[in-house]
C-alpha cells in the first residue's frame, strides 16, 4: 500500500506542476486558438473531400450519393501516358528550380551581410525584395512583352546583333528556362530574408575573434557565416524537397499555352485542366492525392537523410 502511494505521489506532483504551468501560460494558449481553428477548418476538414477520388463523383448527387468505384481512378492514373509526361515535366522543372534557385538566396544573404554602407545595403535590399510583391499576372504580362518575337526588347537586341527572333513563349526548348528565370527574379530577394535573419543571430564575438586571429572576410564567410546558418539551410531544403511536385502552378498556368504543354504541363496545371476544364473531379482528386502522398514521403526521406548524413533534421 505504501509503495503504491509512493508511486502515485510523483505522478500527482507532475500533474499539479503541469496545471500550474498551463495556468501561467493561458494567454499563450489563447493565442494558439485562431491558428488551430484555421488549420482545422481549412486544412483538415477539406480532407474529407479526398473520398471523391474513390468515387464516380457527380456534382448533383454529392459525396453521399455518388457511386463508389474504389481504386479505378488510380489505375487510370498510372496507366495514363499523359500523366507520366506531366510527372516528368513536374520533376524536371522542380529540380531545375531547386538546383539553380535554392543556393542563390544563401549567397545573396551572405553578400548583403558583408556590405558595411548601411544606406546602400538597404537600397539593394529594397530593390531585390520588390518583385516579390508583384503578382504573377503582372510578371507574366511583363515577360510576354519583353520576350515578344516582334516587339520584345530581347529579340530586338538579337536582331540588332544579326540573329533571328526567337519565339520564347511558344518554344519547348526555352520555356523551362523562362520559368526558372522569372521565378528567380521574383523570389530570390524575398527568400534571402530568412537567411539574413539567421545571420543576425550569429554571435558577433565569433567574428571579432576571427578578425583578431587574422581571418579575412572570405574565411569568415566560409567558417563562421555558412556553418552558423547551416541549420536554417537544411530546414528549408527539407521543406523544399517536400514541395518538389509543386512546380509553380500559378506561374505556369499564367505563362504557358498549348504549344508548350509538352515541356511545361505539370501536375498542378493537369489537375486544373482535368478538374475545372473537363469537370472530371474524381480523377483530378486522385492526382492531387497522389501528389500529396509523394510530397509527404519526400519530406520523410529528406529529413531522414539529413539526420543520417548531417546530424540535423526537423524532428
Amino acid at each position: 500500500m505504501e509503495a503504491a502511494k509512493i508511486k502515485q505521489a510523483p505522478l500527482s506532483i507532475g500533474h499539479s506542476l503541469l496545471r500550474r504551468r498551463m495556468r501561467a501560460s493561458i494567454s499563450l494558449y489563447v493565442l494558439l486558438v485562431p491558428g488551430l481553428l484555421y488549420l482545422f477548418l481549412f486544412k483538415y476538414v477539406p480532407m474529407y473531400g479526398l473520398v471523391i477520388s474513390f468515387q464516380d463523383y457527380n456534382i448533383f448527387k454529392g459525396v453521399t450519393g455518388s457511386e463508389w468505384v474504389g481504386l479505378r481512378h488510380f489505375r487510370m492514373l498510372f496507366q495514363s501516358a499523359e500523366f507520366w509526361q506531366v510527372f516528368r515535366n513536374t520533376m524536371f522543372i522542380s529540380v531545375y528550380k531547386l538546383v539553380f534557385l535554392f543556393p542563390i538566396p544563401v549567397l545573396v544573404a551572405v553578400l548583403l551581410n558583408e556590405i558595411r554602407h548601411l544606406k546602400f545595403k538597404k537600397t539593394v535590399q529594397t530593390i531585390i525584395y520588390l518583385p516579390h510583391f508583384l503578382s504573377w499576372v503582372i510578371i507574366s504580362s511583363i515577360f510576354v512583352v519583353i520576350l515578344s518575337p516582334s516587339e520584345g526588347i530581347v529579340n530586338q537586341i538579337i536582331a540588332a546583333l544579326g540573329g533571328k527572333p526567337v519565339p520564347f513563349m511558344v518554344s519547348n526548348e526555352w520555356f523551362r528556362s523562362i520559368l526558372v528565370t522569372t521565378q528567380g527574379w521574383k523570389e530570390i530577394g524575398w527568400s534571402a530574408i530568412i537567411y539574413i535573419a539567421a545571420i543576425t543571430g550569429i554571435d558577433q564575438d565569433i567574428y571579432e575573434a576571427a578578425r583578431i586571429d587574422g581571418a579575412g572576410r572570405i574565411k569568415q564567410m566560409l567558417h563562421i557565416t555558412l556553418p552558423g546558418i547551416a541549420p536554417t539551410i537544411v530546414l528549408l531544403l527539407i521543406l523544399r524537397i517536400g514541395h518538389i511536385l509543386s512546380a509553380g502552378t500559378e506561374q505556369i498556368l499564367l505563362m504557358y499555352n498549348p504549344s508548350v504543354y509538352e515541356s511545361s504541363d505539370v501536375i498542378g496545371t493537369f489537375i486544373y485542366r482535368m478538374g475545372i476544364g473537363k469537370m472530371d473531379y474524381s480523377f483530378s482528386t486522385a492526382v492531387g492525392l497522389f501528389e500529396s502522398v509523394v510530397g509527404f514521403l519526400l519530406i520523410m526521406l529528406g529529413n531522414g537523410l539529413s539526420r543520417k548524413l548531417m546530424n540535423r533534421s526537423i524532428w
